[in-house]
């Protein structure tokens, strides 16, 4: 069962969120470096509460019995908030003018993984946001993650850095085209 939740309902999901982000990401649990990359659970929860101003946040949440396998979340964003100025004039004309979602993260845990949980995810959180198209973030040696982004139709726009001394991402679009923008 997937259910979404608004900013207001978050807090208290915020552990078992943080559980299924480090099911789902091992070999960043034990780097060193992963918070100061901003690939830490700490720093997951700084993301999430950070987030949660944005007008249209919304999580999606798979649930097993009541236990969570799966999360994603994302918000309409501006093209400027999302690309920066480094990648803005680099994207398709349409990505910077029309309606933006910034998926932030889409993580299932590992024996949950395969099952289509993170398809259906996406599909729940392009319903409730209903952008014209959708921008994540992928790291280049998450394969996996890779995959499913590519079956989804995401295509490679470019390196982005959130910061100078970060790790480099793929950024990755997704147009929607006018029958998947409003698929239930």
């Amino acid at each position: 069962m997937i259910r979404t939740y608004g900013p207001d309902e978050v807090e208290p999901l915020l552990d078992p969120l943080a559980d299924v982000w480090a099911d789902a990401h091992p070999e960043l649990i034990d780097n060193p470096d992963a918070d100061t990359a901003g690939l830490s659970v700490p720093a997951l929860r700084r993301q999430i509460t950070g987030q949660l101003r944005h007008p249209g946040f919304v999580l999606a949440v798979a649930h097993a019995d009541s236990t969570p396998v799966g999360f994603g979340y994302g918000f309409p964003c501006s093209a400027a908030y999302w690309f920066g100025p480094g990648l803005l004039n680099q994207v398709p004309e349409g990505a910077r003018t029309q309606r933006l979602m910034g998926l932030c993260e889409l993580a299932v845990r590992p024996p949950w993984q395969s099952r289509g949980i993170g398809t259906r995810l996406h599909t729940e959180l392009l319903r409730a946001v209903a952008p014209q198209w959708s921008s994540l973030l992928a790291l280049p040696s998450n394969h996996q993650g890779r995959t499913l982004y590519t079956r989804l139709g995401y295509r490679y726009a470019g390196p982005y850095r959130n910061s100078p001394d970060g790790p480099e991402f793929d950024l990755l679009l997704l147009r929607l085209t006018p029958d998947e923008e409003h698929r239930p």
